[in-house]
């Protein structure tokens, strides 16, 4: 269920324990996509997911901006700091346990969220009598695509999803001004902190490249993999390891 599309007597009645807190960002993608691509990726990955299990599973509404100063120098990028960011998110989650949802899966569709997400998800299983364990759908998900940026991977994902966001007239300028890899590296490191300084437009591989059908399979890979993952989470044991 979706918690903002109901009552609070109806989810007062729901007779469940697992909950979804999608997490995404609203940032640039290119000339091309969407700057919620992040957020409405997670968001439907979660409910999807909701739809497909035997159980009861409650959706919550998507935290729509993450960390994504890396963006800064794209227009309509917004970000908040890591620490922002990982408060806003415990307490979220803090609320839906609090409620009886203590079986908690962070559903996230940006990739500067997961560091902070496993902090979180780590520090809420340790403080509360419940399980919380992040989730990257795109790392999850089977695909031909590396990740990138707007690229082929995210831009199938929406051809499917939502492909009246997607400027398809746009596409090859996408991959124009684009970069064919993510950051900058020497030795092994990244010396780009910000995306613009290796990407003219904010695009990181051939859109050009990405078909609806390959957006329909990595939902129903990414799906899977979530399903798989609320089994466990269904079963898994609340409580902490006794002191050795």
């Amino acid at each position: 269920m979706d918690l903002h599309e109901h009552t609070w007597t109806e989810a007062d009645d729901a007779e469940t324990d697992l909950a979804l807190l999608p997490v995404g960002s609203t940032e640039q993608h290119g000339p091309h996509d969407p700057m919620g691509t992040d957020f409405l990726a997670a968001e439907t990955v979660a409910s999807e997911t909701a739809e497909t299990v035997a159980q009861d599973v409650l959706v919550a509404p998507p935290v729509p901006v993450g960390i994504s100063e890396e963006h800064r120098q794209f227009t309509g990028s917004l970000w908040v700091s890591p620490d922002t960011f990982r408060s806003y998110v415990r307490e979220i989650a803090e609320s839906l346990i609090h409620h009886g949802w203590n079986r908690i899966v962070l559903v996230n569709g940006h990739g500067g969220n997961v560091a902070a997400l496993g902090e979180v998800a780590a520090r809420l299983s340790r403080a509360e009598e419940a399980i919380v364990v992040p989730f990257t759908w795109f790392d999850a998900a089977d695909s031909t695509f590396d990740m990138g940026h707007a690229g082929p991977l995210e831009t199938s994902f929406l051809l499917h999803a939502y492909p009246e966001l997607v400027r398809e007239d746009r596409l090859e300028a996408g991959a124009a001004q684009g970069a064919e890899r993510w950051g900058d590296w020497t030795c092994g490191q990244n010396l780009a902190h910000d995306t613009a300084e290796f990407t003219e437009n904010g695009t990181v591989g051939d859109p050009t490249k990405a078909t609806a059908a390959e957006g329909e399979h990595l939902l129903d890979s990414a799906t899977d993999r979530l399903a798989e993952l609320l089994a466990a989470v269904r079963t898994r044991p609340l409580t902490n390891p006794p002191h050795k």
